[in-house]
C-alpha cells in the first residue's frame, strides 16, 4: 500500500517511458484526472482516457509521447515537490519557473490543478505539486 498517491502516479509514468511503453495504466481518482488534463494541454502525453467501468475506482489510461526522429520520450523528468511529509506552498509572487519558462510546474490552488503560468494569471497560490520539463 502506497502513501502519497501522486508520487505513485508520477512514478508509473516515469517507468513506462525509460521502459518505452506505449500505453500506462494508473488507479484514478480526481487529483490524478486533473494533472493528466494538464499535461495533455501542454503537450506531454499523446492522448488519455478515464474507464470507470473496469474497477470501482476505475483507471485512467494514458497513451504516452515520444520523438518520431530520436525516440525519446517527450517527458525528460517529472518530479514530485511537495511530499506528504513536506508539503511545499508558493504565494502569488513566488510561484516557480521551471527550467525558465521551458518546463511547468503544476499547482493545486483554492481555483483547482493549474500549471504555474495559469496560476500567475488568475492571481493566486498553492501547493506546488510536480514539476515536468
Amino acid at each position: 500500500m502506497y502513501t502519497d498517491p501522486i508520487s505513485d502516479y508520477l512514478t508509473r509514468i516515469r517507468n513506462a517511458n525509460s521502459a518505452g511503453h506505449r500505453v500506462v495504466e494508473i488507479p484514478a481518482s480526481n487529483l490524478k484526472k486533473e494533472i493528466t488534463k494538464i499535461l495533455f494541454d501542454q503537450g506531454y502525453i499523446l492522448s488519455y482516457k478515464f474507464d470507470d467501468e473496469s474497477s470501482a475506482q476505475g483507471v485512467i489510461k494514458i497513451a504516452l509521447k515520444y520523438d518520431k526522429v530520436t525516440k525519446e520520450p517527450v517527458i525528460k523528468k517529472i518530479q514530485r515537490v511537495s511530499k506528504p511529509g513536506l508539503r511545499k506552498y508558493s504565494g502569488k509572487d513566488e510561484l516557480p519557473r521551471v527550467l525558465n519558462g521551458l518546463g511547468i510546474a503544476i499547482v493545486s490552488t483554492s481555483h483547482g490543478v493549474m500549471t504555474s503560468k495559469q496560476a500567475k494569471t488568475e492571481n493566486v497560490g498553492g501547493e506546488v505539486l510536480c514539476y515536468v520539463y
